[in-house]
């Protein structure tokens, strides 16, 4: 058994890779930069994680999602595989020990968030680090006129300057030909290296519904089929109300989304992959990282921006390889609202300006002053004040971002902290037993409690002890109120930075690739995905295939158009035509049914017109050949 299966086998129990995992580890092993094109459910994962133990050195990995990020450590280090993460959670103490680790080669995998690629202490340490590769995950995030497009990925260009010798592993599920050749450059790759798998998935049956409402639809698909479902919504309010109004229906169902507190996203995510829930309603901050395999249907009933965003949450269906569906219900409101969305998110510009003058005067920031200042920033009373609705607000903030004046976190979490004010038998002495528990479990993670405050992570005293983060919360307020500890929970806040020095709003400057060609990029992105739901004429699948590079599929046979197609029956003249062709083939002999010319035609009307050739004895299928009826075999 060669190395990398033996890696395989041995700390994740699978006998072979699947699909391209093999050609990829074999690829970023050799050295090369590599580029894997893989579906959601592909098993990305694999094709780093497995390369990195057959070397030495630690892997670095660089990931937004700071979730996903925290599972992937905790899942590597069960396996008995060294593995650490850095994001904005962590306080400065805990980051240094970690990068210090680091240093020595303690660990094997350094998840880091690009937000911190730029900090000058990373950098530094990054220096001394023996790195065997780097892994950019979602890395279709660094082309800024793409789909998601993250200014904090193009940080990565300066890790590659620290570590020039060491080769890049990009990674994505969702990348059009342009946006693949545009990932290479801006990670600077050495030569073009592309591994790519087909995007097909034959057992999804791709859908659009048509109905009265939108309500009414989603009652339709939920009676029909059976199983785990998500619902994916764009607001939070309605995640809340549809998820209830679903409950009062007899429905079992529960919601998510970036709005709700840590420990509740856990609770609803845990309930919903162990069956508590049938099903789960949604914002697109749901799904990352969620491998549950045998959810039946995932339906949209708001627009999504692209066919990008529709592909990697459709395909969260069927991940066991068995029949599923992802369906967009409309109403006919949909292609009108989405239209809408050009100007909520792309507002004008003195518009943009005007909000960029009302966040300096609201957080107390002089002309020449700010440069790297930090403020908290409550958007809420912000909203209050100044009279500006939430979405363009945040579409504005996101613009000032992209062209480099401030950086903005959305409700950044941050991090706990608690000092143990009591003596160790004073404090024992009035715990339950589920307060025990979460004092030891501190006490084993954290150094120096009972002298200053230490940083705590709530999710991981819940790991520790099975309890829920509810149940830790309000432990350590009643022993906080009680005078035995201090502790100063986390908030959920955005936070601005303000990334060059206050100027005058008439000052401010938009580079074309900022602002007109990005807003370009998202009408086209929006039109395509407008034009996949008004599509009555092509495959489904054939229709989404060809928008991310693959020319030839075939068609699937169980979207909504092919099945309306192969009831439909084909036309008289269609026939005709098809009859000639065939028989003008079959003059000279029998011709095996596989190597008839069928150029042209499509697979459903060469069918019907075999089958009513058959039914008037016109034909005969004599073994693999079709003959004349008249003829001699």
């Amino acid at each position: 058994m060669d190395a990398y299966l033996s890696i395989l086998k041995r700390y994740w129990g699978y006998d072979d890779f699947r699909g391209i995992q093999r050609d990829i580890i074999e690829s970023i092993g050799s050295g090369r930069d590599t580029l894997g094109l893989m579906p959601t459910g592909g098993g990305k994962s694999i094709t780093f994680q497995v390369p990195a133990l057959a070397q030495p050195g630690t892997c670095l990995v660089i990931t937004p999602l700071i979730a996903l990020m925290k599972d992937q450590v905790e899942a590597l280090n069960s396996r008995g595989i060294k593995a650490a993460c850095i994001h904005s959670g962590l306080s400065h103490e805990q980051t240094l020990v970690i990068l210090e680790n680091c240093v020595f080669n303690a660990y094997k995998f350094l998840y880091v968030s690009p937000e911190r690629l730029g900090s000058e202490l990373f950098l530094k340490k990054l220096g001394h680090m023996n790195v065997s590769f780097i892994t950019v995950d979602e890395a279709h995030c660094i082309c800024q006129w793409g789909y998601d497009f993250r200014p904090s990925y193009l940080q990565i260009s300066r890790v590659r300057d620290v570590k020039p010798g060491c080769p890049i592993l990009a990674l994505t599920a969702t990348a059009t030909p342009e946006v693949t050749k545009d990932i290479q450059k801006n990670l600077c790759f050495r030569e073009e290296n592309v591994i790519r798998m087909s995007f097909l998935r034959p057992n999804l049956a791709y859908k659009v519904l048509h109905a009265d409402s939108t309500f009414l639809g989603l009652l339709q698909l939920l009676n029909e089929y059976e199983g785990a479902c998500i619902i994916y919504t764009r607001n939070r309010q309605k995640c809340d109300d549809l998820a209830r109004q679903l409950t009062e229906y007899g429905y079992s169902a529960t919601f998510y989304h970036a709005g709700l507190k840590a420990g509740e996203k856990d609770a609803r995510q845990d309930a919903w992959l162990r069956g508590k829930y049938r099903i789960m309603v949604a914002t697109n901050a749901f799904g990352m990282g969620i491998d549950k395999p045998d959810v039946r249907l995932v339906v949209h009933v708001d627009l999504p921006d692209s066919i990008e965003e529709y592909f990697q949450e459709a395909g969260r269906a069927g991940r066991d390889g068995k029949s599923a569906s992802s369906v967009i219900v409309m109403d006919g409101k949909e292609l009108e609202q989405s239209k809408r969305r050009v100007k909520q998110n792309f507002p004008d510009l003195d518009f943009v300006r005007k909000v960029y003058e009302d966040v300096c005067c609201f957080l107390q920031l002089a002309l020449g002053d700010g440069l790297n200042v930090t403020r908290e920033f409550n958007m809420e009373r912000f909203c209050v004040t100044f009279r500006y609705h939430p979405l363009m607000l945040t579409s504005a903030l996101d613009i000032l971002d992209k062209a480099g004046y401030i950086e903005y976190r959305n409700a950044e979490e941050g991090t706990s902290r608690l000092r143990i004010d009591a003596t160790r038998n004073q404090l024992f002495s009035v715990l339950d037993m589920q307060g025990e528990q979460i004092i030891l479990a501190m006490l084993r993670r954290y150094g120096g409690i009972f002298v200053d405050f230490v940083f705590i992570d709530e999710d991981m005293i819940g790991r520790d002890t099975g309890l829920t983060m509810d149940i830790i919360y309000q432990e350590l307020k009643e022993l906080s109120r009680r005078g035995l500890l201090s502790y100063v929970p986390r908030k959920h806040i955005p936070l601005i930075t303000f990334r060059q020095r206050r100027v005058m709003k008439e000052e401010l400057e938009f580079p074309y690739a900022v602002y007109t060609m990005r807003k370009e990029a998202y009408i086209a992105r929006l039109s395509a995905l407008q034009s996949y739901c008004v599509n009555t004429r092509e495959c489904r699948s054939c229709l989404l295939l060809r928008y991310f590079g693959e020319t030839k599929a075939a068609r699937c046979g169980v979207c909504d158009v092919c099945e309306q197609e192969d009831t439909a029956g084909i036309t008289e003249q269609e026939y005709l035509q098809i009859r000639t062709h065939i028989l003008s083939q079959l003059q000279q002999g029998p011709v095996k049914a596989s190597e008839l010319d069928t150029k042209g035609i499509r697979p459903h009307s060469l069918a019907w017109a075999l089958d009513y050739m058959r039914a008037q004895e016109e034909l005969v299928a004599d073994g693999p050949f079709i003959r004349l009826a008249s003829s001699k075999s």
